[in-house]
């Protein structure tokens, strides 16, 4: 009977599910890879992350948390059918791992399509924080783009079923300089946002423009992230 106990043991503990690594915070980036976006403006939102990510103030910001680590992920969105894992999930403690997420990023190809699913990159995030073996004192969903949600589930179901599972949902808009409001009616798309995507404790909108380029406002707006505490923005959120 000793003879067997070892193999016994082994199938017992290739049956245990491995124990989540704990983390302050796991952040997806849900950034806008539809056909509104052009070459140009990919690059721009992945320089801007990848640049925000590793900058100095993000980085002290990480190492001051309780845990002192961040996991993070990168997915690109178009229609229905198109939510694309550009970079799955990392853990950020120094500079050395965000460089190396950073790095992947902005190398890998384009990889969405199609027009305009908000909800389903929302859908799509959150499993993806569901599946991951990270567990985080917070979650949070950071959608980028410059348009508003077209189709695919409907947006205020699963923005409601997100909340309801303890995510948070901020939003940054992309204005384009001379271009058009961006939100449906001629909305603008940081209204939109406010009222239509973002949820959950402490949601806002960040914008960028002219005023305020998009490495900028991805810089603080992952500083206000990471922190969990929010600081004047361009439009503070419902918290449900």
């Amino acid at each position: 009977m000793r003879f067997w106990m070892p193999c016994v043991l082994a199938v017992a503990l290739a049956a245990t599910p491995a124990m989540a690594e704990p983390v302050d915070l796991e952040l997806v980036f849900a950034a806008d890879g539809s056909g509104s976006i052009d070459s140009d403006e990919l690059r721009l939102q992945r320089q801007g992350w990848a640049d925000a990510l590793t900058s100095k103030p993000v980085l002290d910001g990480i190492r001051d948390g309780a845990l002192g680590s961040i996991a993070v992920a990168f997915m690109e969105w178009g229609g229905p059918q198109s939510q694309v894992l550009i970079v799955d999930w990392h853990v950020i403690r120094d500079e050395a791992s965000a460089r190396v997420f950073a790095d992947k990023l902005v190398a890998a190809p384009r990889g969405a399509s199609g027009y305009n699913s908000i909800s389903n990159a929302i859908d799509f995030s959150v499993r993806l924080v569901e599946s991951n073996a990270h567990e985080g004192t917070r979650k949070v969903i950071d959608v980028s783009g410059d348009g508003p949600n077209m189709n695919g589930r409907p947006l205020a179901q699963v923005r409601a079923e997100a909340i309801a599972k303890g995510f948070t949902i901020n939003a940054l808009s992309i204005r384009r300089p001379g271009g058009r409001p961006g939100g449906p009616g001629g909305m603008a798309l940081e209204d939109y946002y406010a009222a239509e995507v973002i949820g959950g404790p402490g949601a806002f909108v960040e914008v960028a423009d002219e005023t305020r380029p998009f490495g900028l406002a991805a810089r603080r707006k992952l500083l206000t992230e990471i922190a969990g505490i929010a600081l004047p923005s361009r439009h503070a959120g419902r918290q449900h």
